[in-house]
């Protein structure tokens, strides 16, 4: 067991590249061929905390879960479950986390959640709870959900910045949504926000997003200190912030506006995925750069002209459609989508989000005729009218519309506009 440890304690350390050429040199040793075998041979006598890390150890070090060995050893632990202190609970929990459902891992599961359930109230660690749980996972009963939200809630006052973490992203694990354990976690990351890594601070928004957990005050401390040290994060890591809190439709404005400066400052960066993560962004959350408007969009707009041999008549759809909510037509991009063999490709595709294509031309289709009457080319989606989507049966609306302005002369129904248009 301290072999196994040490070597997994050694390899977790490594970089990724590291750790593949490490692994294939570890797993053609000699040595550990034998190592694995006389654990299999002494896996009944070992004691519980020999085979608790032992196992986690093994699955780690990625010897993979359908062998003897590791089925052997989680059915070991199955049978000396009883045996197990709350720290070797914790490290079994965390194991299995990292394992697929199979028969032998199912019923340790099952078994390990009635332990847990009985163990609970005389657990007092943090560290521990969190662990079980990542354990309980989304599939358990909501009675033991409250019971762990109960356990980590009686040590709250004692949560440091690494377990407020840790349980923050465990309830996304566990699928329960917990307003006190979030809310007390978000104060422990806003207070200690700048020792949280980049991808800590990805996932926390991932989990916010997850759980349908809004907190402005939260979503602010972590945008005002990316903005607050923006010039030290790579362009591309910024985008994923942005993307990140387009998700939770969260508006982090001075951080839009200074990545917008670096944009138009220094455009070469944006490849086609990253573009388009750009323009779907500002346009969801509606930001438009209040300096240096035009140059934002002038250089949105030359980038993805670059990228017009290569783009896809779908991507090209959602460029033109977030350029044109965001108030700018991209003439040459709208050029390319008004060729025949694009619109019937858009018109005539048959997959699950063809609604939404027909409604994203719909939209381009009404920004060039209001926003630019003179930009004039063959209709390019089908045109029906428009008025016959609306109810003829007007009359609550009419009537509340009226109490609502105080005189009946304001209302006025079915007006003409341009272009077909009736309000």
């Amino acid at each position: 067991t301290n072999c196994l440890t040490t070597v997994w304690r050694l390899f977790k350390i490594l970089s990724e590249d590291q750790q593949r050429y490490e692994k294939q040199l570890i797993f053609e040793h000699p040595a550990f061929v034998k190592l694995c075998q006389q654990l299999l041979r002494d896996s009944r006598k070992m004691t519980r905390g020999d085979l608790v890390f032992s196992l986690h150890a093994v699955v780690n070090l990625g010897v993979p879960q359908n062998t003897l060995l590791v089925q052997t050893l989680v059915r070991v632990c199955q049978e000396k479950l009883n045996q197990l202190d709350n720290r070797c609970i914790s490290v079994l929990a965390t194991t299995l986390a990292g394992l697929d459902k199979d028969k032998n891992v199912s019923a340790l599961q099952a078994g390990l959640q009635l332990l847990v359930e009985q163990r609970i109230p005389s657990m007092r660690d943090i560290f521990m709870l969190q662990n079980l749980m990542k354990c309980v996972g989304k599939d358990a009963p909501v009675f033991l959900k409250k019971k762990l939200e109960m356990a980590v809630l009686r040590e709250i006052d004692h949560l440091t910045f690494p377990n407020a973490l840790r349980v923050f992203l465990a309830l996304v694990e566990m699928n329960y949504c917990s307003i006190p354990i979030l809310n007390a976690c978000s104060i422990k990351i806003q207070e200690n926000v700048h020792d949280a890594p980049f991808r800590k601070l990805i996932l926390i928004l991932e989990a916010c997003y997850s759980l349908q957990y809004r907190n402005v005050k939260l979503f602010s401390a972590l945008a005002d200190y990316v903005n607050s040290t923006a010039c030290l994060w790579d362009k591309r890591q910024i985008i994923l912030f942005l993307s990140a809190f387009e998700t939770l439709g969260f508006q982090p404005s001075e951080l839009m506006g200074i990545f917008a400066e670096k944009v138009t400052e220094d455009p070469e960066f944006l490849n086609l995925k990253n573009l388009l993560i750009v323009l779907r962004v500002y346009s969801r959350l509606n930001y438009v750069p209040r300096d240096q408007k035009h140059l934002f969009f002038e250089t949105l707009h030359s980038c993805l002209n670059k990228y017009l041999p290569q783009i896809s008549n779908t991507e090209l759809l959602k460029a033109v459609y977030s350029l044109c909510i965001l108030g700018y037509l991209p003439h040459r991009a709208l050029d390319e989508l008004l060729q025949k063999d694009s619109r019937d490709e858009l018109l005539l595709s048959d997959d699950l989000h063809k609604e939404q294509k027909e409604m994203m031309l719909r939209c381009v289709k009404a920004c060039m005729e209001f926003d630019s009457p003179s930009f004039t080319k063959p209709a390019f989606v089908l045109t029906e009218n428009f008025s016959s989507l609306v109810s003829l049966n007007l009359r609550k609306a009419r009537e509340a519309l009226i109490e609502l302005l105080g005189d009946e002369n304001m209302f006025r129904q079915n007006v003409q506009l341009p272009y077909k248009y009736r309000i």
